[in-house]
Parts: structure tokens; C-alpha cells; sequence
């Protein structure tokens, strides 16, 4: 299965040129930033504005309530929003309220147990920025962009109560971004999600009108991927320059990329923010953030007489 999924379906939809009364589809979206934000705005763009946004907590900064993207989102454009801290029996009374026709979800963050997902008539979408069944799980793109691949694409499935397990609606490879190789995690993260958003708004009528025959993943190719942790930043400067840049972006923002050095005795920490291979072939650091400091061209940073820990 491939982007073809999408294509053909996209075609047959242009034929025979399928209705759906946007204004009757009462649809709530699951999803937090940044990986939902561009798939709302592709549904807002098609007309198919979501009723009701699932969203994060706010998180505290400097001693004040700071709301999540998706949420001011929400507020911007005059939808109901809801922030649970636990989808327990007083959060489905309220979705049970409204009678959902179709739930949407684009990396919420939280495990959708059968009772929920079998609320709405028309199930529960997941737009996943991968080729389901490979790479299954919480980082696809921080994994693709760490297994250096040059095959992009997006899934929409619908869900059952195993992880990046249900059937698949549609599905289309995507173009890498322009630019850098390997791409950066924000970068990759930005297209897969546009056009993840833009293939769900396509198929929404014909799935809606029952259309769509879902297609059973192949369990016995899935692929999964691990569960990053603030030390696989951690990088080795003797070790393969291009596995190392492969970490700079897809590590960029969290959980980061560091290496250790040494300087009048004291071992410092050092973060990495931009990178690049050289023409020998050799791992180059061109921005960096020294612990306790702003940040600062590398160069001038190992004048000061740093000696790097390999």
C-alpha cells in the first residue's frame, strides 16, 4: 500500500463527485502541537472546522499559565475546547453530549481506550506521519530522519485499541522538503503534517458516505520505532560524522544533542544546535550552546582553550 491508496481514491471521488453536508459533520479533534496544527488548518481550509478540540494542559512559565498551540488555536477560532486530565467517565459524558459523528486524532498524547474510539458513528481517524505498518509508535520522524531514509509519507488508519494497529484509509508518499539532507525534525514534521492533513480532508466524504473499504496492515512487516530519551543526545565526536548530524536534526528541540568538554579542569556541557559533514567527510559543529552561557559560534568556543571528551 502506498500513496496510491490516496490517489486512486482522490480520482474516484473527482468522478463521481461525492456530497457531504460539512455543516452536519459534527467532528472533534484529539491532537497536540506542533504535529496537529497544520492538520487543522488543512480541515479548516476544506471546510470541516472541528466542533470540538481536544487539547494539552497549559504549562506554567515564569509563574504564569501558558496555553498549548492547539488551544489558542481553538480560541482563535471560536471552538470548544476541553483540556482533561483524564479521559474518565465525566469527559466521555460530555463527548457522548454532542453526539460526534467523527473523532480525529494527530499525535494527542494519550491512549485512546475501544470505548472511546467506538463513540462516534463514523469511528476515529489518526492522521500518522509514516508509511503504516512501518514504523509504528510515538517518533516516526524523529526515526526516519535517524535511519537517514529518503521515503516520506503519511497514513490515515482507523484506530483500534492497539498502537498504529488499525486498517488503513488512505495513504500517500510525500516529496522530502526542500533543502538540507538529512532534514530537520521540525522541518519534516511541518510537510508530513500539512499533507496528512490535506489527504484526510480529501477522503473525509468518502469515507463519511461508505466508500472507502478499509484495508487490513500487514502485521508481519510492521516496524517499530523506540522510545528517545534525553541521553540518546548524547554524541560521540569520534564516532560516524553522518550518524551524528542524523542525531542534530532529529534531535533538534528535544530531546537535543550534546557532547562533554573539558576546560581549566571542569567538565562542561555542551549542546549542539547546528552541524554539517565537510568536504573530508568529517563531522563539523558550527553552533553551539555552552552550559551556563548564550549561545555562540563553535570555533570561538574551542579558542577559549576547550578540549572536547570523545
Amino acid at each position: 500500500m502506498s500513496d496510491l491508496v490516496g490517489r486512486s481514491l482522490y480520482d474516484c471521488m473527482k468522478k463521481i463527485k461525492i456530497k457531504t453536508d460539512k455543516n452536519d459533520l459534527n467532528i472533534a479533534f484529539f491532537g497536540t502541537a506542533p504535529l496537529a496544527l497544520p492538520v487543522l488548518e488543512a480541515l479548516h481550509s476544506a471546510g470541516y472546522t472541528p466542533s470540538l478540540i481536544v487539547a494539552g494542559r497549559d504549562k506554567i512559565e515564569r509563574g504564569k499559565k501558558v496555553p498549548p498551540p492547539e488551544k489558542m488555536w481553538a480560541d482563535t477560532h471560536h471552538t470548544r475546547c476541553l483540556q482533561p486530565t483524564a479521559l474518565d467517565s465525566e469527559f466521555y459524558s460530555k463527548l457522548k453530549a454532542k453526539s460526534y459523528k467523527l473523532f480525529v486524532v494527530a499525535s494527542y498524547g494519550k491512549i485512546l481506550p475501544k470505548e472511546l474510539l467506538d463513540m462516534p458513528k463514523h469511528g476515529t481517524l489518526n492522521v500518522h506521519p509514516s508509511l503504516l505498518p512501518r514504523l509504528r509508535g510515538a517518533s516516526p520522524i524523529r526515526t526516519t530522519i535517524l535511519r537517514g531514509d529518503t521515503e516520506y509519507g503519511v497514513t490515515i488508519m482507523l484506530m483500534d485499541e492497539h498502537v498504529d494497529h488499525g486498517p488503513i484509509i488512505a495513504q500517500r508518499k510525500i516529496r522530502a522538503p526542500k533543502g538540507e539532507f538529512p532534514p530537520r525534525s521540525r522541518v519534516l514534521e511541518e510537510t508530513l503534517a500539512r499533507e496528512g492533513g490535506k489527504l484526510l480532508a480529501e477522503i473525509i466524504p468518502a469515507w463519511i458516505g461508505g466508500d472507502i473499504e478499509p484495508q487490513v496492515q500487514n502485521h508481519n512487516i510492521a516496524t517499530y520505532c523506540e522510545k528517545i530519551k534525553k541521553e540518546d543526545g548524547l554524541l560521540s565526536l569520534s564516532g560516524n560524522p553522518e550518524l551524528n548530524l542524523r542525531k542534530v536534526r532529529a534531535y533538534e528541540g528535544w530531546p537535543g544533542t550534546y557532547v562533554f568538554f573539558e576546560r581549566g579542569g571542569k567538565k562542561i556541557r555542551v549542546n549542539i544546535l547546528e552541524a554539517h559533514i565537510a568536504q573530508d567527510g568529517s563531522f563539523e559543529i558550527d553552533r553551539i550552546i555552552p552550559e551556563g552561557k548564550k549561545e555562540m559560534g563553535y570555533a570561538e568556543f574551542v579558542r577559549s582553550g576547550a578540549i572536547p571528551l570523545l
